[in-house]
Formats: C-alpha cells, structure tokens, sequence
C-alpha cells in the first residue's frame, strides 16, 4: 500500500487499533464524571451499565460496516455508499467540526491540569501557549506518519489506563458501602428520572467508538481487526469508566462528592491520606487528553480524506504522506487553534461555548446514518444467501445502535440540537460547490454509483 505521494505507508496492528478507539473515547471528561452524576444518587452506575450495552451494540455495528467496506471513512463511506453522496457529504461535515471543536476543547481543559502539576500563577498568555503546545504536538506527532501515531496512542493509552485501573481495584479495598449515599437524589423509588438525568450527562462518554472504523485503510486486516478494535476497546474504556467510579463512590463520602472538584484525587487522598493524588490524577489526566488529542487528530484528517477521494471535499484534504493526510492535520490544528485563540484573547462572549454545543449534536449525526445504512444494507441484500439466525442478530445490533445514536439526539438538548442543525445546515453550500465543480458526465456517474459499483456483500 501507498501514499499519494508514492512511498510506502505502514498500517496499525490490532493492539494500535484498540489503543486508538479506548485513547479517543477516554479523555478528560473522566476525571469529573463521578462528581458530575452523584447528585443523582447510584441509579447513574445503573444508566452507565446500560449506555455500556448500546455503546457495545454501536461497536459491533461498525465492525460489521467495515466487514463490507474496508476502507477509510468509516460512517461517511458506510452513508454514501447507502444513500447517495449528500449523506455521505452531511456524516462527514459533521464529523469534522466535531473533531476540531472537540480539539480546542480538550486543550483547554489540559490546561487546567497542567495548573496543578505545575503550581503556577494562571495568566491568559501563558494558558494559550499551552494550549497551543497541545494541540501542535499531537498534530507534529501526526505529521510524522502513522508510525509516531500508533506509537504515541499506544504509550498513552497504557499511561493513563494503569493508573485508572490501580485506583479502581485499589478502591474496592477500602469500599464503603456507607459512603454510596441514596439510590436515587431524592432516596425515593422513583428511579426513571435520575436514571434518564445521569444518562443525558454520561451519554458522550462512549464517543470515539468509530475510531477503528474510521482508519479501516490504515489497519491491517481491516475486515477482522476493525470490529475486534470497536468492541474490545470500547469495553475497555468501560471497565475503566464502571470499576473507576464505582470505587470513587464508595470511598468518597457522598456529601462531600457531590460538591467535589477532583474526585479521583479525592478517592486517593481518601485511600492513603495525605494531598498527593491532585498530582497523581492531573498528571494521569494531562497524559489522557494528550493521547485523545492525538487520536481525533488523525480522525479530523481522516473524514475529509476520504471525502476528497470522492469530490466532496478539497482535493488537498485527498492527499497523504507517510500513511496521514497531511492536509487535513494541519487544517485541523490551524482552525482549533483559531478557536483557542477566540477562547483566551478575543472575550467574545459565548463564541466558544456555542461551538462547543454545537459538537455534542454533531457526533451524533454520523452515528445515525451509519446504523441506518446498516438496517437498509440488511433489508435490501440478498436475503436467501444468509442464515436467519445470524440476519436477525445484526439487524437487532443495527435497531439498537441505531436507538442508542437517537438517544444520544434527544440527550443533547433542545440547544445543542438547535445551534447543531444549524451549522450542519451551514455545510450544504460547501457541498453544492463542490458537486457544481465537478464535470457534468462525472456527477451523472457518482449519482449511481454507489447503487451499481458492486452489491453489498452480507458478512455473518
């Protein structure tokens, strides 16, 4: 395999790919999660399990898409090739604002980290450089190939996956049981409420699951490892998640978790005593949006790549070069960096919580058209060369993937899908210009193309 440019490119083995779809889906978020949920009493242990269930089912979905189509996309090949070239341009416009969005964010919550490494004064210059320095090393990382990529994904994913794992078995050692508060906020059996509450704020937790699927051309195997990747990743991002805040609940006493600012750190001072873990968990927590950063690089690179080698994106974005397209990484750092700058310097109010918004709807519209094209490919194949036992598990896999992206949808809220709809609406020019540059015997056969370039194959 090539690049564009005509060198060789090297593509991720199956631990890669697992290390890039836990590193994307761990973050920063994490570390305040269980305080974020607390106040909804035990009931949120309860919503994670079932989000983990749909978040599993999702995986599995991708992993049967790319069964079919091996190629780098993931969502926006598996739309187009279902529903024409719109689709495709809409699942993968909106991916690739997520992505920037999502990169500016995580670079300013890094910073709050590097604070209490660091101990230092907090001053607005400083903070941008910083942040700067986030978002330019993973990208630098990126820019020398898929090898740097893999290699960074894979130390940091381990970096931080240790220790969430040693303070999560650790905890269940000094467990309370007196420390988990009511089952739910109000200690009433009304258990539907908080159960729907907490799982509208622990909804996007599971974003990143496509990541494997996304860079299907650049793993090896991509028809086995794809899928593998998904599910083994994503439940290894759950153990984490599930063990780490269920042992932050049982050794933080849920008063005081409710008002906390740190629970991990809260959960070891707890442990051991002392005031050492706010040090141990922002270090853990730097590591962690380091890696995340340098996967939705790669993912903001690759959505427009495989755009541009159908015409719906700047050819530019189309080219690659040591296995990463070189275009589609620096036009991500470039924007994410405008968006910091906005956040430290410009004091426009507001500008940068609205885009940030804006990125909670976005992931999700992807996610939907992806399981959509999975029932249609389901339903319009070739039903008689597939057994019905293992027709009627992947189309439950694709209704409940398909549920699971919906409900992502409604737990957005009324404002995130507003400003959503809005900036997904905005990127319908950009594909009306770029379908109107292309010859006219070239847009009659892309119109088709997708109907008759092969029959979709159903894999088992």
């Amino acid at each position: 395999m090539h690049d564009t440019d005509g060198t060789p490119s090297r593509r991720f083995g199956l631990p890669t790919a697992i290390t890039l779809v836990m590193g994307n889906i761990i973050g920063g978020g994490i570390f305040m999660l269980p305080a974020s949920v607390a106040p909804y009493g035990t009931v949120s242990l309860l919503a994670f399990g079932v989000l983990t269930v749909g978040a599993i089912a999702l995986a599995l979905v991708f992993g049967r898409l790319a069964g079919r189509f091996p190629r780098t996309g993931g969502p926006y090949v598996y739309a187009r090739e279902a529903f024409g070239d719109f689709a495709g341009f809409l699942s993968a416009w909106s991916y690739w604002t997520m992505t920037w969005v999502s990169n500016a964010a995580l670079a300013v919550a890094g910073v709050g980290y590097l604070h209490v490494l660091t101990g230092g004064t907090e001053s607005k210059e400083l903070d941008l450089v910083l942040a700067l320095a986030l978002l330019w090393l993973p990208a630098l990382a990126n820019l020398a190939g898929t090898r740097w990529v893999g290699v960074v994904q894979l130390v940091s994913t381990v970096l931080k996956f240790l220790p969430m794992l040693f303070v999560a078995v650790v905890g269940l050692f000094f467990f309370d049981p007196d420390n988990l508060g009511p089952f739910t906020a109000d200690g009433s059996g009304n258990w539907t409420g908080g159960l729907t509450a907490s799982a509208a704020i622990l909804l996007y937790s599971y974003v990143g699951v496509e990541s494997a699927a996304i860079s299907a051309g650049e793993v090896r195997d991509p028809e086995r490892n794809v899928g593998r990747a998904s599910v083994i990743g994503t439940i290894g991002a759950a153990v984490v998640y599930l063990l780490g805040t269920l042992a932050v609940f049982g050794t933080v006493a849920h008063d005081k978790l409710v008002d906390s600012t740190a629970p991990f750190s809260d959960a070891v001072d707890a442990m051991f005593g002392g005031h050492w873990g706010g040090t141990l968990i922002a270090l853990a927590a730097v590591i962690s949006i380091t890696g995340a950063l340098n996967g939705w690089t790669l993912m903001s690179a690759q959505m427009p790549y495989a755009a541009a080698q159908d015409g719906l994106f700047p050819a530019v974005f189309g080219k690659k070069r040591r296995g990463v397209p070189t275009a589609g990484v620096i036009a991500a750092a470039v924007l994410a960096s405008a968006l910091t700058i906005i956040n430290y310097t410009a004091g426009v109010g507001g500008v940068f919580e609205i885009l940030v918004l804006i990125t909670t709807f976005s992931a999700t519209v992807p996610y939907l058209l992806a399981t959509a094209a999975q029932v249609y490919f389901l339903l319009n194949g070739q039903r008689d060369k597939i057994h019905a036992g293992r027709m009627t598990r992947d189309l439950v896999l694709a209704l409940g993937g398909f549920a699971f992206s919906f409900w992502l949808v409604a737990g957005a809220g009324y404002a995130a899908v507003y400003q959503g709809v809005l900036f997904l609406f905005a990127g319908i020019i950009v594909y009306v210009w770029m379908v109107a540059r292309r010859p006219a015997k070239e847009r009659d056969g892309q119109a088709t193309g997708s109907e008759t370039e092969r029959e979709p194959e159903l894999v088992g």
